[in-house]
């Protein structure tokens, strides 16, 4: 799967799980980690729970390896890496602390099609 159909694929799971304010930035020519970060965050513990469980289960039915899940029980920022595309799944309250956005100002903002939030 390439790597723009993976964040569609991702990004419809967070939303699947209504994930608030999903956020794709284009890495591939700011960083060697990722083609993409996808960026949201979950209202509780909970949701964001939640929202990466979903995130895992899509790639799985998929057959896309979850490469690494960081974060989960405390549910206030899980990394989900998906290899060419790494999730941020965030608790309402930490995301503007980190504001991964302003820290990769340079990457492009992706649109995907068909977000609900």
């Amino acid at each position: 799967m390439e790597s723009k159909e993976l964040v569609n694929l991702a990004a419809m799971a967070c939303d699947e799980k209504r994930a608030n304010d999903i956020v794709v930035l284009d890495m591939s020519d700011v960083s060697l980690i990722a083609d993409y970060f996808l960026i949201c965050e979950g209202s509780n513990e909970r949701q964001v729970q939640a929202i990466a469980r979903e995130l895992k289960k899509q790639a799985e039915e998929n057959d896309i390896e979850v490469k690494r899940m960081e974060g989960f029980e405390q549910a206030r920022w899980i990394l989900v890496d998906l290899n060419d595309v790494v999730c941020h799944i965030f608790h309402k309250d930490e995301r503007n602390y980190y504001n991964l956005e302003r820290l990769w100002g340079d990457a492009s903002t992706v649109q995907i099609e068909g977000l609900q939030s």
